[in-house]
């Protein structure tokens, strides 16, 4: 198991809680529907990758000293950094170019699939028994 991804992902699905809970009730009569919604969606895609990064994390006690599965991990947090942050970034401060930057966060995540993918195809799990 990789401890930094596992603590990572735990602490990313903290977040996005709280985060969560910050839009629904301090931000809800602040914001319009529009950018509320794209918030939701910031706090949905963390979770997603947040758990996403247990896995990661999970699967490295399977498949021993992947440097795709370690990508796997980075690009994912990378993701959720850059397509969660630029869509609370946007939502909160209006500033529309940031939605401009949201696209390459979700190229992150695409990645972070197909190198989990990938990392698991290749090296196969081996069996601890």
């Amino acid at each position: 198991m990789n401890r930094t991804f596992v603590g990572l992902g735990a602490i990313c699905a903290f977040l996005s809680v709280a985060i969560g809970a910050f839009g629904a009730h301090a931000l809800k009569a602040k914001l319009g529907a529009d950018m509320l919604a794209n918030y939701q969606t910031g706090v949905q895609y963390q979770m997603m990758h947040a758990l996403g990064l247990l896995a990661v994390g999970l699967a490295s006690a399977y498949i021993k000293d992947s440097r795709l599965l370690r990508l796997s991990g980075w690009f994912m947090l990378g993701g959720i950094i850059i397509f969660s942050g630029s869509l609370y970034t946007l939502s909160i401060t209006g500033m529309k170019v940031l939605g401009a930057i949201t696209p390459i966060g979700g190229l992150c995540f695409l990645t972070a699939w197909l190198l989990l993918a990938v990392a698991a195809w290749r090296h196969g799990v081996t069996q601890n028994r």
